[in-house]
C-alpha cells in the first residue's frame, strides 16, 4: 500500500474537519484529545476554515500534515504548532526555546501498526526543523499506552515533565531534540 504524506491545503478544510471529527470518536479520544466530539461538531464552518488556514501549506506558525491512502481517503494526521522561546504554550507551560509541538495525532485503526505514524512524524519534524525548532515535543496521557509506545518507537524520550490538563488529564512530556554535529558549534 502506498501513502501520500503532505501538508494540508486551506481549501481542504471540509476533509480536515471530517478527519478530526472521526478522531474524536476514537475509543481513546477522551484521553488523547483536549476537545470532545460534541464541542467540535458544534463549531461553525468559519471555525474549521480558519483552523485550516492557520495550519495549511505555507503557514509559518503551524502545519497540519495528512496521510492519504491509495484510494485518496485521508487516513491519518498530525499538526505541528511552533512555540516561541519566552512565551507560555496553550497549556500554560513555559517555553524555553523555539520548539515544535505535535498535537492532534490520529491514524485510522485499519492503518495503525504499519509505520504511518512515524512517516507523519517525519514530515512534521522536517517542517519544524526548517522553521528553526531546537526540539519537538508532545504530551501524552499517562494511560494512553498505545500512543506512548508509538512515540517512543519514533524516537521521543520522556523529559520528566508532567502536567495535569483538566480532570483526569495527567500528561507526560516527550521530546526529540535537534541533533547537531560538532561543526554546528
Amino acid at each position: 500500500m502506498s501513502y501520500q504524506v503532505r501538508s494540508l491545503r486551506a481549501d481542504e478544510w471540509p476533509r480536515a474537519k471530517a478527519l478530526r471529527l472521526e478522531a474524536l470518536r476514537d475509543p481513546v479520544a477522551s484521553i488523547a484529545f483536549m476537545e470532545t466530539y460534541g464541542s467540535a461538531a458544534a463549531q461553525p464552518d468559519a471555525f474549521w476554515q480558519e483552523r485550516a488556514e492557520r495550519s495549511a501549506e505555507g503557514a509559518s506558525g503551524a502545519q497540519q500534515i495528512i496521510a492519504e491512502g491509495p484510494d485518496g481517503e485521508w487516513v491519518g494526521t498530525v499538526t505541528v504548532l511552533m512555540e516561541e522561546a519566552g512565551t507560555t504554550d496553550w497549556a500554560g507551560m513555559p517555553v524555553e526555546r523555539l520548539q515544535g509541538h505535535l498535537v492532534g495525532v490520529y491514524v485510522q485503526p485499519g492503518h495503525r501498526g504499519i509505520g504511518l505514524t512515524e512517516v507523519l512524524f517525519d514530515a512534521g519534524l522536517e517542517w519544524a526543523w526548517a522553521q528553526g525548532a531546537e526540539r519537538v515535543r508532545l504530551l501524552v496521557h499517562e494511560d494512553n499506552a498505545r500512543a506512548l509506545r508509538a512515540y517512543r518507537k519514533a524516537g521521543f524520550t520522556e523529559t520528566g515533565v508532567t502536567t495535569t490538563l483538566g480532570p483526569d488529564k495527567g500528561e507526560r512530556e516527550l521530546e526529540l531534540a535537534l541533533e547537531r554535529s560538532e561543526s554546528d558549534f
